[in-house]
């Protein structure tokens, strides 16, 4: 049974990543090889966190599109399953969405995440990612993905990532970039 729960799941997220709306997005993806956008946003304890903290440190910044949600919610576990792979390569997760910090905090709690996620209420940090979109009426962060550099630049950009593989994908990729 859990297979086939797991494979329905899967298969939602699919449809979903392509079933999404790139109209709203304001601005182009930041380029690999461009500096990131700064931002301070608060976290799910209502803490300021800027990417400039980060300065010195690999950042995988993700943006995902709704709290407990089924494909975010996927993507989140594995993320945490590998999350001492990424401390062990000087890395830190932060995730980001258009949900606020009380829903963050939620959703960290129930499914056992350890990682900061960001409440981006007023959708301008979205946006400056080029990240923002609508699915379903709804306007939600995109599923894309930032791997960051310790000087503060995009060094690999990922679209309609398959939150399944993902983490996977981000961690071969730091590897490589480490080297």
């Amino acid at each position: 049974m859990p297979r086939i729960r797991y494979a329905a799941m899967a298969l939602f997220v699919i449809v979903a990543t392509l079933s999404f709306s790139r109209t709203a997005s304001a601005a182009p993806l930041p380029q690999a090889g461009t500096d990131a956008p700064n931002f301070t946003l608060p976290d799910q304890a209502g803490k300021n966190v800027s990417l400039k903290q980060f300065r010195g440190k690999w950042v995988v910044l993700y943006f995902y599109l709704r709290d407990l949600t089924p494909g975010c919610t996927i993507e989140a576990h594995n993320f945490q399953r590998d999350l001492k792979k990424y401390k062990a390569k000087n890395a830190v997760i932060v995730g980001i969405s258009v949900d606020d910090a009380a829903s963050h905090k939620i959703f960290r709690k129930k499914e056992g995440l350890h990682f900061d996620l960001l409440a981006d209420t007023t959708h301008a940090v979205s946006s400056a990612y080029g990240s923002l979109g609508k699915h379903k009426g709804h306007i939600m962060s995109k599923r894309n993905t930032f791997l960051i550099d310790p000087k503060g630049v995009v060094r690999k950009v990922y679209t309609k990532v398959n939150p399944i593989s993902h983490s996977s994908t981000v961690l071969a990729e730091l590897g490589r970039l480490e080297k």
